[in-house]
């Protein structure tokens, strides 16, 4: 990743050098306990962190993962401009083939999170594939579907710009690429608008469970966002993950399903050739959605309201994380932007997809930052929580 080292400079120089570019650099925070700072940008319409390490003979400028813009060129851009206007000493650099043209996540089909609140659909059917890996079944349903939207969601970003990449070769117009976590992603869709959901060899995580797509609240979200007579269709090479499938599908109060072992697609992955090869056996497991949802209805609200800068707030923070039933809440770091505002660091919701976010808060108000969280179940009762500790 993208980093440049240099020869350190005071805390008080770097915030002096920083007010004289305010228009790229928003603030520095400085770390309560840790030697480093966070550099606030906004540049080309994205706001973001950067991390100052520093140490005695040596800093180090880097992205921080939680804000992190996707385009890897404008994060390349943004290190050493930010370098250049605070006049860093430069002792090393890997920030080397900045390209200018258009990135692929700048692509109209590549869509954020957030671009689906509120979404209203013009395709007249949805279908969603999970993990799709290096796109050669969503490619091929697209291809024979071309009144489909195929929404591919991928935690794994080279793979999203790989997808990408083929989407512009082919000259598709109907797959959307999302590179999120799945699970999280269900709960910001509409009920009854998708017709298929594909799930085909997803991580076995034998050891950590978990971790693993396919669980109740996943299986639940699938259930309401499937139209009556839609599909989730589980493709799996594991018999650990065959027989957990058939145990958590069997948990719905009502269902119906259909199982195949070694049934051949018009299309399959490298890896699923050579799993036929070594004689793997092959399960697929359809789970029928037989009649439609209720409307989802959550009004969500992430706002603090009347919470502002409490001169008492390093002390009151909880150390360790608050756990309860269906969520949790920890405050990571405290950083302090100046003698009235701090910036703080939280993990919180599920303990399956927790969310990361920054919150600032002075003497004016406070709010996340850069953006809200996703509009969860979880999430919002970790926000109330939230509320509550910052209240003391």
């Amino acid at each position: 990743m993208p980093h440049i080292k240099v020869m350190p400079i005071s805390k008080e120089e770097l915030v002096s050098r920083a007010k004289k570019h305010s228009e790229l650099i928003e603030f520095i925070a400085h770390s309560v306990n840790y030697p480093e700072a966070l550099i606030g940008i906004n540049y080309q319409n994205e706001q973001f962190l950067l991390v100052y390490k520093y140490a005695d003979n040596e800093a180090m400028l880097k992205y921080e993962k939680i804000t992190r813009p996707l385009k890897l060129s404008l994060l390349k851009e943004a290190i050493g401009n930010v370098a250049n206007a605070l006049g860093f000493d430069v002792l090393s650099s890997n920030i080397v083939n900045i390209r200018h043209k258009e990135p692929l996540f700048a692509s109209k089909y590549f869509k954020k999170i957030e671009d689906f609140i509120d979404i209203k659909f013009e395709h007249k059917e949805i279908a969603i594939e999970v993990g799709f890996g290096s796109g050669r079944h969503i490619l091929y349903q697209a291809k024979q579907n071309p009144q489909t939207l195929f929404i591919g969601i991928e935690i794994h970003t080279p793979s999203a710009g790989q997808l990408l990449k083929q989407i512009e070769i082919q000259g598709l117009e109907n797959i959307w690429v999302v590179n999120y976590d799945a699970r999280l992603f269900l709960e910001m869709l509409p009920s009854n608008i998708c017709k298929q959901i594909f799930v085909h060899f997803p991580v076995p995580w034998d050891k950590k469970p978990s971790r693993r797509v396919i669980g109740d609240e996943f299986t639940s979200e699938a259930m309401r966002v499937l139209d009556a007579g839609g599909t989730l269709e589980l493709r799996t090479d594991s018999d650990l993950y065959y027989e957990y499938a058939l145990q958590t599908f069997s948990k719905l109060p009502k269902m119906r399903m259909h199982i195949n072992k070694n049934h051949a697609l018009p299309i399959i992955s490298k890896y699923e050739a050579r799993w036929q090869r070594q004689s793997k056996d092959i399960y697929d497991v359809t789970l029928f959605c037989d009649e439609k949802s209720d409307d989802k209805r959550d009004e969500f609200d992430f706002s603090f309201s009347d919470l502002r800068y409490n001169i008492n707030i390093n002390e009151q923070l909880p150390q360790e994380s608050q756990v309860f039933d269906e969520y949790f809440v920890h405050f990571e770091r405290l950083y302090e932007i100046d003698k009235d505002t701090f910036l703080m660091k939280c993990a919180f919701g599920s303990f399956a997809r927790p969310e990361h976010k920054y919150i600032i808060m002075n003497t004016n108000n406070c709010r996340y930052y850069p953006s809200l969280p996703i509009r969860s179940n979880s999430n919002f009762k970790a926000h109330k929580a939230i509320k509550e500790l910052l209240h003391g």
